[in-house]
């Protein structure tokens, strides 16, 4: 059966978001990156009409090295699991991102429709004309997964990319020996990645996998990734990577930051949630944590500003 396509744009939302700083590495490596924050609740709090139509889109206010100097702009991923030409729709919408922040709007398309495309997509949209440029074309970069080969993702170092693998090209691979392969890279890095990476890790392979249910759980035993499962319970409670993060008072900008980067992890938890890939024991647990560093931030900003 089909996985609903919303439940497609949850979980690419999901993985971009908690593999930033690898999505840019792996997808744009001339081009250095700095800090970053999520703009979905903010976008949606601006255009409360947009929201069921930005399910699978995420923007982010990210600084980016243009002409050799760190600037601030606006970044915009569409994800699109069937193909068609979107070029109007990425116009669109960031003419919305740039009316949010003002910032030059860096746009892109992800395609992870399972066809192998003769002819690619349209990556620019015709939006303007004067007598003396003439046309003027919004452009966007076109990224599409199966143009990739998943022989080539799965033996990179890089998690994303080995979790890309099952949805590229895996003309010439044994499904079962890269499902094998991604839960080695879990296991080994377990402790390195944050709860709902781990979690993010589990669902994706679920999701993807081209293999029986028995199979998967046999390889999940020998690689000790029924473990793993089993503790993400309590490794959220602890939410070590934003504990690392967040240490006493935070101030300004750095402030903004971190508020934003955890808003944009909720976000992405409640849409899990809402389409059924989350249970609501699993969303309660990932969440609390969350709210309660947003809520230690709040009180934050109150002692300061009374102080």
């Amino acid at each position: 059966m089909e996985k609903n396509p919303k439940i497609h744009d949850a979980l690419f939302k999901w993985l971009i978001t908690s593999f930033t700083e690898e999505f840019f590495a792996h997808y744009f490596p001339g081009i250095k990156i700095g800090t970053y924050s999520f703009l979905d609740k903010e976008f949606v709090s601006r255009y409360e009409a947009l929201k069921e139509s930005l399910r699978g889109d995420l923007f982010l206010a990210m600084e980016t090295e243009i002409e050799g100097e760190l600037r601030d702009i606006v970044i915009q991923i569409e994800h699109q699991s069937e193909k068609k030409d979107i070029g109007r729709r990425v116009y669109e919408y960031s003419c919305y991102a740039w009316l949010l922040r003002g910032k030059p709007v860096w746009s892109m398309a992800v395609y992870t429709d399972d066809a192998v495309w003769k002819k690619t997509v349209p990556a620019s949209f015709w939006y303007a004309f004067d007598s003396r440029n003439k046309k003027q074309f919004h452009c966007f970069d076109v990224i599409k997964i199966k143009s990739e080969k998943s022989g080539e993702l799965i033996e990179k170092h890089s998690l994303l990319c080995k979790l890309l693998a099952l949805k590229a090209d895996d003309r010439g691979t044994d499904p079962e020996e890269m499902v094998c392969k991604i839960y080695q890279a879990v296991s080994e890095q377990k402790d390195r990645l944050s709860d709902d990476q781990l979690l993010l890790a589990e669902q994706w392979v679920g999701a993807y996998k081209k293999i029986s249910d028995e199979r998967l759980d046999a390889i999940r035993k020998e690689v000790r990734m029924e473990f793993i499962a089993t503790t993400i319970t309590e490794h959220i409670r602890h939410q070590s990577e934003i504990q690392a993060t967040i240490k006493g008072k935070t101030e300004g900008k750095t402030e903004g930051k971190i508020e934003g980067k955890i808003e944009g992890k909720i976000e992405i938890l409640e849409n899990l949630y809402v389409q059924g890939i989350l249970s609501k024991g699993q969303f309660e647990e990932m969440v609390a944590p969350l709210r309660k560093k947003l809520s230690e931030i709040s009180v934050g900003n109150a002692e300061t500003e009374a102080s």
